[in-house]
């Protein structure tokens, strides 16, 4: 495991309890997926990687387009295959193979991942075959944030 790789994953078990709310990003406040993403990522980086657009629950089903996946890969660069996961990889997952990535999360290694449950918290669950299936990408967090243009 890398030593971005080790701080992602620390980074991400401190978010562990965070309640679950709808476009927030602040540790021990509130956050959903995009929200704890962006939470490691400032942490990590301190900064924050985008401002998102105000989006509604089901934005991936609305919008026609995969912006989960484009945002990963601007700031991530390209995937990493998914047999080649490490600890404090980021996950992004689709319910249908015909649909935009909608929920991300961050491999805690042991078949566990963390991630804003939506209506409890930001939890450890296992990563089971219902969840493995819906992997969709796989990113490693950068050595260094790429620039961010004005």
């Amino acid at each position: 495991m890398t030593a971005i790789n080790q701080r992602a994953l620390s980074a991400a078990e401190s978010w562990i309890g965070t309640p679950y709310r709808h476009q927030a990003s602040a540790k021990g406040i509130g956050c959903d997926c995009l929200g704890l993403i962006r939470g490691i990522w400032r942490e990590l980086y301190g900064v924050e990687p985008e401002m998102p657009p105000p989006y509604a629950r089901d934005w991936a089903e609305r919008s026609g387009e995969d912006r989960l996946l484009d945002a990963a890969l601007r700031h991530f660069g390209a995937p990493v295959p998914v047999e080649a996961m490490q600890p404090g990889d980021l996950m992004l997952f689709r319910w249908r193979p015909d649909v935009a990535a909608k929920h991300a999360g961050i491999f805690a290694g042991e078949k566990s991942f963390i991630h804003a449950y939506e209506q409890a918290e930001v939890i450890r669950s296992v990563l089971v075959p219902s969840w493995r299936r819906r992997v969709t990408a796989v990113f490693r967090f950068p050595e260094v944030a790429a620039k961010l243009e004005n």
